[in-house]
C-alpha cells in the first residue's frame, strides 16, 4: 500500500501538534464537534454535492454525481478532477479550504466535510486516478491514547476524538464506470440511516441551481433511482468583483480568507410555470448552499451573502446591504423577462417578510417595481413620449410601469373597448383587486370611472354601432356605475344616462320624424340595445313617449310656442296609437289645439260641438269649439282623451300620493278637499296613497245642475262618487271622493248646499234641522254628495257632532223637547275629543225651549221663533243630573237628558253639572221618622227612615224633597214618593209609591199594575 497522498506526515505532524498543545487537541476536537453536529449537522448531501461540483469545475467537464444508500453504506460517485494531495490535507484541516483562489468554486470555508462525522466513523475517499485515503475513528482514537500529554483531555472527552485530522492510506475503492471519484461512507446506525433517507429525499433542483456546474445528480436509494437538474428553470444572474476601495469598505468586517476572494453573485431562479416553489426546494436563502434564512417568495435566491460563524446565517453589514441592492435589481431583471401573463404578479413580492434578511431584499424590490416596465398594457400611458422598455407580447401594444398602468375589470372585449380611453390598460385577465396591483402601484379604474372617461376627444368621433357594440360588453351587473353612461342620440347629441332616454326597438310602429317636434332624447337606432332599458331608459311605445317628461313639457309649453301645429299632430297621433281614454291623461288638456274660430285654446278650454257638455256650463265661461277638420281627422274619442271636452273630463290616475307637494290635478280648490281628506284620514308617519283616484273636472263651470246633476249620478260618472279609499300605514281607510266632497260645498240642489238638507224619507230626529233634499235623484247619490240620511251617519262622519252642535245653536231651527231629548241622548255616546265646545246650547229655560249663551246663559233666540217675554237666566246652561236640584236651578237654562248621560253630556258640552253648580245643602230642619212598611211592597230597599220638614229648603230654596248625605228628606207625600224611588233607585216607581202613601189599602191593586209593566 502505498502512502500516496503523504497521511503518514500528516499525521505525525498533527499528533506532535497534539502533544505539544493539548489545548490543539481539544480545539480540534471541539471545532470538528461543533461543524458536525451544529452547522453542518444536515448538510451532507449539500457538502457531496459542494464538492463534485467543484471536481467538475476544476477538470472543466460537466458534474454529475450519483448518491447511492444501500445495506447502510452511502456513496456519493462524481466526474472531474481527482483527489490529490491538496485536497486530502485540506479535508484533513478546519477553516482551510483548499479552494480559495478557484473562482466560481462552492466551497469556501473549508469545513463542509465536517458534516460527515455527523453520520459516519470510517469515511472513505478514492479517485480512480490518484488513490484512496480513509479517516477512522478507532485508529485516531488509538493514536491519540499513545500520546501521554492527550490522557487528560481523553479521558475528560470520553474519548472523543477530532477524526478528520488524521488521515489513514487505504487500498483502492471501486469507482463507478464514467465516474471519477468516490465516497464511501458507512452509517454509523439505523437512526444516522433514516436520517439521510430523509435527506436524499428532500434533495431538489435547488442544488443544480446553485452549482451550475453540477448537471446531473442521479440518487439511488435501495435500486429506486431518480434524477434531478435544473431543467424547467428560468435563471438570471449578475456577477462581479470588487475593487480595492470597494473591498476596504465592504468587507471591513469580513474575515481575511473571505477578503481574498473578492468576488460577488447574484442568481434568481423561478419555475418555467411560475407557480410556487416545488415541495423539494426549501425557501430559503442560498448562499450559495442553503441556509436557515427565510424567502417567502416564489422564487430562489442563490448569493455569496458573508455567512455568521456556523454557516447558517446572513451577517450583517454592509456587504450584505450591497448585496441585497443588487439581488433586488437582478429580481426585477428576472421578472422584465418573463412572459408577460398574469401569473406574473405571484411574484411581486408583499411588504411584510419572515425574517430581517426577507424584508430587506423585499422592500429594495419594492422600491424598483413601480417605475420598471413589467406590464402589458392595450393602450400607452398617460405621457405617449415615453419608450416602451421591452417589446410588446401578442395581444398588447405597449410594456409599462406599474405606475403607468391601469386595471379595469371586464371582458376582454370590454377592454379591447374602452382601451383607447383609459391610459395603460391592463388586459383581461389581469384580476383587477390582486394585491400586487397595487404593490406595483397600477391603479384600479372603477366601471363609474371609466364611464367618465368615455367622454371629449374619445368618443368624438366614434359612430352610434360602436356604442351598441360597448353596451354588449359592458359589465351590466352595476347599475348605478353605469347611470352615467353615455347615449347616442337620433338627432346627433351624446347625453349622459340612459334613464330619461327612449328606445325604438324592432316592433316598434313609431316613427322617429314624428316624434321630432316633442325634443324627446330618442336613441339613435343603430345604437339601441336591451342594456338601456335595464338601466332606465323607456321603450318608445306610444304610451311611453307620451309619459316622458320632455313630451308633457313640451304640450305644456305649446300655446306659447310660435308653431305648434305640429306638436299637436305628433301627439294626436300617440294618444290615437296608445288608446287613451277621456281623462287618462289628464295634463293634455294643456295642448294648444285649433278652435272653429281660429284661435288657439288649450284642449281642455274647448268643447265638442252638439256634445252634452255644451249645454250644461255657463256660457260667459270662455270656451272654445274644437276645430271641424281636427274632429273629421281625429275623430271624437281621439280629442276627448287629449282634454277635449264632450260630457264631463274625468281624471283618472293610480297610486296618487296625498301630499300637497305630489297630489296635483289641476282641479278646482284640489288643495283644500286634500286638506279636508287629510283631516278625516288617521295620522300616519307617510302620506297616505289612494290606490285608485277618479274625479270629475271642470264642475265649477257648470250652470244647469239639475241636469249635470242627472248626468253625475248616473255610470259610468257615478264612480267619481263613490269614498275615496287609501291605504294609511297598511291600513284602507275611506273619505270623501273629490266630486262628492265639491258637491256638497256648493248649492247645486236647487241653489242650497247638499250638507244643509236630508232625504225626503230621512231620520226624523233630523226633522227642522235641515231641508228636504229636491226629489229626482235616488237616496244614495245624495247621501254620497252630502245629503243627510240619519243621525247616526251623521254623528259618525267627520264633524258631524258639531255640526249638529251649530244647527241646535241656530235659533231659527225649531225642535220639539222629545226630539231635543233624543238628540242629547245620541250625542252623549259621542267622544268629546271629536267635538268643539260649543258657544250656544238648545236648553229648557222655565219649561220653554232656548237658545242660551254657553257662558253666561242669557237667551239668544227663541225655538223658530220669538223668545217669550220677560225670560231671564239667573246663571249659565246647566246638565241636570238629580230631579231633587230642579228647584235649586230653575232659573238657569237646563240641558234635560236621562240622568245617567248627565257626566257624559257635561264633558261633550263643557258645562257643569246642577251638582256643580249649586251646593245642594239642605237649610231647613226636621224630624226623623220611620218609612211606613207597606212601601217595601213597592221599593224592597227602602230606607227605614226619612227627615220630614214642615218646610224644606235647599240652599234657601222651598223645594218638596231631597236626597242628601244618604238621607232622604220630604216636606209632602209626593216628596216622600219621590226621595224614596230616587234612594232606591227605582225613579220609574215614584208615581205608584206615591198613590200607595195616599191610600196604603190601593197596595194589591198597585202591585198587579206593576207586574204588568214592560
Amino acid at each position: 500500500m502505498t502512502d500516496t497522498f503523504g497521511t503518514e506526515h500528516l499525521r505525525t505532524t498533527v499528533l506532535a501538534a497534539w502533544a505539544a498543545s493539548p489545548a490543539r487537541f481539544r480545539e480540534d476536537a471541539n471545532a470538528e464537534e461543533d461543524f458536525a453536529l451544529g452547522g453542518y449537522r444536515d448538510r451532507l448531501i449539500v457538502e457531496l454535492a459542494q464538492n463534485a461540483a467543484d471536481a467538475a469545475l476544476r477538470a472543466g467537464v460537466p458534474g454529475r454525481l450519483r448518491l447511492s444508500l444501500a445495506g447502510g453504506v452511502l456513496t456519493a460517485a462524481n466526474t472531474g478532477a481527482p483527489l490529490d494531495a491538496a485536497g486530502v490535507e485540506g479535508l484533513s484541516t478546519l477553516r482551510v479550504s483548499g479552494k480559495r483562489d478557484e473562482h466560481g468554486a462552492a466551497g469556501r470555508f473549508g469545513v463542509g466535510f465536517a458534516a460527515v462525522v455527523s453520520v459516519c466513523d470510517e469515511p472513505t475517499i478514492g479517485s480512480r486516478s490518484t488513490g484512496t485515503v480513509r479517516w477512522s475513528r478507532a485508529e485516531t482514537a488509538a493514536l491519540a491514547g499513545k500520546v501521554p500529554e492527550l490522557s487528560g483531555e481523553l479521558a475528560e472527552r470520553g474519548g472523543h476524538v477530532p477524526m478528520l485530522r488524521l488521515p489513514f492510506e487505504a487500498d483502492a475503492v471501486d469507482v463507478p464506470e464514467g465516474f471519477d471519484t468516490v465516497v464511501r461512507l458507512p452509517l454509523r446506525d439505523e437512526g444516522v440511516e433514516q436520517a439521510v433517507r430523509t435527506m436524499l429525499d428532500g434533495t431538489g433542483p435547488a442544488l443544480p441551481l446553485a452549482m451550475p456546474a453540477l448537471s446531473l445528480i442521479e440518487i439511488e436509494v435501495d435500486g429506486v433511482s431518480r434524477v434531478v437538474t435544473a431543467e424547467g428553470w428560468r435563471v438570471v444572474e449578475e456577477s462581479g468583483g470588487f475593487t480595492a476601495a470597494q473591498v476596504a469598505e465592504l468587507y471591513a468586517d469580513r474575515p481575511t480568507e473571505e477578503r481574498a476572494r473578492p468576488y460577488w453573485l447574484i442568481r434568481w431562479a423561478v419555475p418555467e410555470g411560475l407557480g410556487r416553489l416545488p415541495k423539494d426546494v426549501a425557501p430559503v436563502v442560498h448562499a450559495p448552499t442553503p441556509s436557515d434564512e427565510p424567502l417567502d417568495l416564489p422564487a430562489l435566491l442563490i448569493a455569496t451573502f458573508p455567512l455568521t460563524t456556523d454557516r447558517r446565517h446572513v451577517a450583517p453589514g454592509p456587504l450584505t446591504t450591497f448585496l441585497v441592492e443588487r439581488a433586488a435589481e437582478v429580481y426585477v431583471r428576472l421578472l422584465g423577462t418573463l412572459p408577460k401573463t398574469p401569473a406574473l404578479l405571484d411574484l411581486v413580492p408583499g411588504l411584510m417578510g419572515k425574517g430581517e434578511l426577507d424584508a430587506a431584499v423585499r422592500r429594495a424590490i419594492l422600491r424598483l417595481l413601480p417605475g420598471t416596465p413589467l406590464l402589458p398594457a392595450l393602450s400607452p400611458p398617460a405621457d405617449p413620449d415615453r419608450p416602451s422598455a421591452a417589446p410588446p407580447e401578442p395581444g398588447a401594444s405597449y410594456v409599462v410601469a406599474g405606475r403607468e398602468a391601469s386595471a379595469v375589470a371586464g371582458s376582454a372585449e370590454f377592454l379591447d373597448k374602452i382601451a383607447h380611453a383609459v391610459p395603460g390598460l391592463l388586459p383581461a385577465g389581469w384580476a383587477s383587486r390582486h394585491p400586487a396591483l397595487t404593490t406595483l402601484g397600477v391603479t384600479r379604474v372603477e366601471l363609474a370611472d371609466v364611464i367618465d372617461m368615455l367622454s371629449g376627444d374619445a368618443v368624438d368621433d366614434v359612430p352610434p354601432a360602436w356604442w351598441r357594440e360597448l353596451y354588449e360588453v359592458v359589465p351590466g351587473d352595476d347599475r348605478e356605475a353605469l347611470g352615467a353612461l353615455p347615449v347616442p342620440l337620433a338627432d346627433g347629441r351624446l347625453v349622459r344616462g340612459p334613464r330619461g332616454t327612449l328606445v325604438l326597438t324592432d316592433s316598434s310602429s313609431l316613427d322617429a320624424g314624428l316624434l321630432g317636434p316633442l325634443g324627446l332624447r330618442v336613441v339613435h337606432p343603430e345604437a339601441a340595445h336591451p342594456l338601456l332599458l335595464r338601466l332606465g331608459a323607456a321603450e318608445a311605445t306610444p304610451r311611453s313617449v307620451l309619459d316622458d317628461p320632455l313630451t308633457r313639457a313640451t304640450v305644456s309649453e305649446s300655446l306659447d310656442t310660435a308653431d305648434p301645429e305640429p306638436v299637436a299632430q305628433a301627439v294626436l297621433a300617440l294618444v290615437d296609437a296608445a288608446g287613451l281614454t277621456a281623462g287618462e291623461a289628464p295634463w293634455l288638456s294643456a295642448l294648444a289645439l285649433r278652435g272653429a274660430d281660429g284661435e288657439l285654446y288649450p284642449a281642455g278650454e274647448l268643447l265638442l260641438g252638439g256634445g252634452s257638455l255644451a249645454g250644461l256650463i255657463d256660457q260667459d265661461v270662455p270656451f272654445g269649439v274644437a276645430a271641424p277638420d281636427l274632429v273629421e281627422r281625429y275623430g271624437s274619442r281621439v280629442l276627448e282623451a287629449a282634454g277635449v271636452l264632450d260630457g264631463f273630463a274625468v281624471v283618472n290616475d293610480s297610486d296618487v300620493l296625498l301630499d300637497p307637494e305630489e297630489c296635483d290635478h289641476d282641479l278646482d280648490a284640489e288643495d283644500e278637499w286634500l286638506e279636508a281628506v287629510l283631516d278625516v284620514l288617521p295620522e300616519a308617519s307617510v302620506p297616505p296613497v289612494a290606490r285608485e283616484f277618479t274625479a270629475v273636472r271642470d264642475l265649477e263651470y257648470v250652470a244647469d245642475w239639475a241636469s249635470a246633476l242627472a248626468l253625475l249620478t248616473r255610470p259610468p260618472l257615478r264612480a267619481a262618487l263613490q269614498p275615496l279609499r287609501a291605504l294609511v300605514d297598511g291600513e284602507i281607510a275611506e273619505a270623501p271622493s273629490y266630486t262628492a266632497w265639491w258637491l256638497s260645498r256648493h248649492p247645486v240642489l236647487d241653489g242650497r248646499r247638499p250638507t244643509s238638507l236630508r232625504v225626503p224619507d230621512g231620520d226624523p230626529l233630523l226633522y227642522g234641522l235641515y231641508g228636504d233634499a229636491p226629489a229626482g235623484l235616488d237616496a244614495t247619490a245624495l247621501s254620497m254628495i252630502g245629503v243627510r240620511t240619519t243621525l247616526a251617519d251623521l254623528l259618525a262622519g267627520h264633524g258631524g257632532p258639531d255640526e249638529l252642535l251649530d244647527l241646535l245653536a241656530d235659533p231659527s231651527l225649531e225642535v220639539d223637547r222629545p226630539q231635543l231629548r233624543a238628540l242629547w241622548i245620541a250625542l252623549a255616546a259621542v267622544d268629546p275629543s271629536r267635538v268643539a265646545p260649543p258657544t250656544a246650547v238648545r236648553a229648557v229655560q222655565r219649561g220653554e225651549i232656548v237658545v242660551a249663551d254657553a257662558e253666561d246663559g242669557h237667551p239668544i233666540g227663541g225655538n223658530g221663533g220669538p223668545l217669550p217675554e220677560g225670560l231671564t237666566a239667573t246663571g249659565g246652561p246647566v246638565v241636570v243630573e238629580a230631579p231633587d236640584l230642579l228647584p235649586v236651578v230653575a232659573g238657569r237654562p237646563l240641558v234635560l237628558a236621562p240622568s245617567e248621560l248627565a257626566e257624559a253630556l257635561s264633558e261633550l258640552l263643557d258645562l257643569p253639572t246642577a251638582g256643580e253648580a249649586a251646593a245642594g245643602e239642605v237649610t231647613s230642619s226636621g224630624e226623623e221618622r220611620p218609612v211606613p212598611p207597606q212601601v217595601r211592597s213597592l221599593l224592597p230597599t227602602a230606607p227605614a227612615t226619612y227627615v220630614e220638614h214642615t218646610e224644606l229648603t235647599v240652599d234657601g230654596v222651598r223645594v218638596p224633597w231631597r236626597f242628601y248625605e244618604g238621607a232622604v228628606h220630604a216636606s209632602t207625600v209626593e216628596g216622600l214618593a219621590r226621595g224614596l224611588a230616587w234612594a232606591t233607585g227605582q225613579w220609574g216607581d215614584r208615581l205608584a209609591v206615591a198613590a200607595l202613601l195616599r191610600d196604603p189599602g190601593a197596595v194589591p191593586v198597585l202591585l198587579a199594575e206593576s207586574d204588568l209593566d214592560a
